[in-house]
């Protein structure tokens, strides 16, 4: 995800709150580092796979056993990995997440290319049906980004969902398109939210209470249904973007209040990112590489 004009966060818009997070304004550096680390330890429901060590990008195909040795990193702090694509590598990815007693969420990657997409959703529906994926996503941001039109997402989707009926199907996207589109909110079994405080400029003290208000957003689109957050994280450095900030301190703060407001009210979230990804810079500028808990060669950021 990245900037979009038109969704920006304001004061104005906060709602009082009950829970603001954990008080850090008594810890050090070192103290926030030891909490950080035991949160990490405390487990958590899902981490989003982050596919590319250094030099590599979308496009490349990536092997199974570097796909197997990330996998053996994160393995003792998750429950579920979400992984982006089913192609060009990405397929290893819920099957040896099986292999090692990880729950998935899969999506196929979905964009301009009509024909690329028709080998994202084939294995997509194969990998299902070889009974690895416990929950599939078609398309991510694919509206966000405007590279296909509703009515095209809902074929995709109405497509999986009678392929594999057993299966939950949804669509990922930015909090606010599902109710930009009520139509693909009322096609998917659950709804696979976005919430991103930093992309809206929010400043890392009101930075949970945002996010809350990002999940509620997606709770009221989805009318009843599983809402799951797909993608939430604070960059470690790189930048900022009005009043958020990327730093290590703010990274740290903003994946404990998450961690702990999720369990605590038993909202199944996906923090973004396991591993930083140097090709993200291109589109999302300096802070794009930066939104990992490992760094880029696998080592524990703090």
């Amino acid at each position: 995800m990245s900037y979009r004009k038109g969704h920006h966060f304001s004061l104005k818009d906060l709602k009082f709150t009950e829970y603001v997070g954990v008080d850090f304004s008594e810890m050090s550096t070192e103290d926030l580092r030891d909490l950080w680390r035991d949160t990490l330890k405390n487990g958590m429901h899902g981490l989003c796979f982050s596919m590319y060590e250094d030099n590599q990008k979308p496009g490349e195909t990536i092997s199974e056993l570097q796909v197997r040795k990330r996998i053996q990193i994160i393995k003792p702090y998750i429950k579920w990995v979400r992984s982006f694509s089913c192609i060009e590598g990405n397929e290893h990815i819920p099957r040896i997440a099986h292999q090692n007693g990880i729950k998935t969420l899969v999506g196929a990657w979905l964009g301009d290319d009509l024909e690329k997409n028709e080998t994202e959703i084939e294995s997509l529906i194969s990998l299902a049906k070889e009974g690895v994926v416990d929950i599939a996503a078609v398309g991510n941001e694919v509206l966000y980004r405007k590279e296909l039109t509703e009515e095209q997402l809902l074929k995709y989707i109405q497509r999986v969902k009678k392929a594999i009926p057993e299966i939950p199907v949804g669509y990922v996207d930015a909090y606010y398109e599902f109710t930009d589109h009520p139509e693909i909110a009322d096609a998917c079994d659950v709804i696979l939210s976005n919430c991103y405080p930093y992309w809206e400029g929010c400043d890392i003290e009101h930075s949970l209470n945002h996010m809350r208000q990002m999940y509620h957003h997606a709770k009221d689109a989805g009318k009843g249904k599983r809402v799951i957050i797909t993608e939430t994280g604070w960059p470690s450095e790189g930048g900022s973007l009005r009043g958020a900030h990327s730093s290590s301190e703010n990274a740290m703060k903003y994946f404990i209040n998450s961690q702990v407001w999720a369990d605590n009210q038993n909202v199944e979230l996906f923090y973004f990112s396991s591993f930083d990804e140097g090709w993200k810079t291109g589109t999302e500028g300096d802070v794009g590489a930066y939104w990992g808990l490992w760094d880029k060669n696998g080592n524990l950021k703090f």
